[in-house]
């Protein structure tokens, strides 16, 4: 099998041998060389990390191919302490919120929905922009890197699972999504099943190549607004799009803001 056939499903199904054969291959492709090689525990098996260097920068190995990217709203039910903690802070907080909770929730999450996505390799960890460079696509073309498009990002740091966050449907609701804060189980601090350091601080909010699609953060507002414990966690759901950060950042307001949000650059294979 080449690059060119590997998708999700196939790259899943691969024994040790195969998948570090291909993951060599897409190190030789991107001009790099493979620096990770492993496996993790990921939706009742084990799924192959590969993470390539390539001129300083790490980048992670991301099978493309038919996907399931988005959540679906219908058939989730939150966990009693989830919707507990919405009706008792948020909705009493007066913050003007729907009061159902699935309301409120499909205003943020894309629905689900399948979607074809390429092979790729993905940095490990968002960028910042040299304060040089003129734009992000200049910088990201130079270098010939690209911006990922919203389904990619998704398939990227949901790897395949149909659960609300990247690590389950659960998150601890009794300590705060960003910075330092004490997260015993990892919730946010491990990396993803591909090896990516994604939708770990609600702080940390990433461009896409739709202006209209920011991901992984809002930017501390639930946070320091109060909103609630379980409204906090929600910008780091990996199907969050937070539309607030998309208007602000595409807004004269969010001209002086480049160094607020992150970039992860993907390199094409092939």
């Amino acid at each position: 099998m080449s690059l060119a056939d590997l998708t999700f499903d196939r790259w899943r199904a691969l024994d040790r041998d195969a998948a570090h054969r291909l993951a060599l291959e897409a190190a030789r492709s991107a001009d790099g060389r493979l620096v990770e090689f492993d496996g993790a525990p990921h939706l009742g098996g084990v799924l192959h990390r590969a993470v390539v260097e390539r001129g300083g920068q790490r980048f992670a190995l991301i099978p493309g191919g038919e996907v399931t990217v988005g959540f679906d709203l219908e058939s989730w039910r939150p966990l009693p302490e989830q919707l507990g903690s919405y009706r008792t802070e948020t909705l009493a907080g007066g913050f003007g919120f729907d009061d159902d909770l699935t309301a409120h929730l499909a205003r943020y999450l894309t629905p689900r929905r399948t979607a074809s996505v390429p092979t790729v390799l993905m940095a490990v960890e968002p960028w910042e922009l040299p304060d040089e460079a003129d734009s992000v696509m200049e910088f990201l073309t130079e270098q010939e890197l690209r911006l990922p498009a919203p389904d990619e990002w998704e398939h990227a740091c949901g790897a395949g699972a149909r659960t609300l966050f990247r690590w389950g449907s659960a998150c601890p609701l009794d300590r705060e999504p960003y910075g330092d804060h004490d997260d015993p189980a990892g919730h946010r601090r491990r990396t993803n099943a591909f090896g990516l350091r994604i939708a770990r601080d609600v702080y940390e909010a990433e461009a896409t190549s739709d202006p209209g699609s920011v991901y992984g953060g809002d930017g501390g507002e639930a946070v320091c607004g109060g909103y609630g414990a379980f409204v906090a966690w929600l910008p780091l759901a990996t199907a969050n799009r937070n539309p607030g950060m998309a208007e602000f950042l595409n807004g004269p307001e969010g001209e002086d803001m480049g160094d607020e949000f992150g970039v992860r650059p993907v390199l094409d294979l092939g």
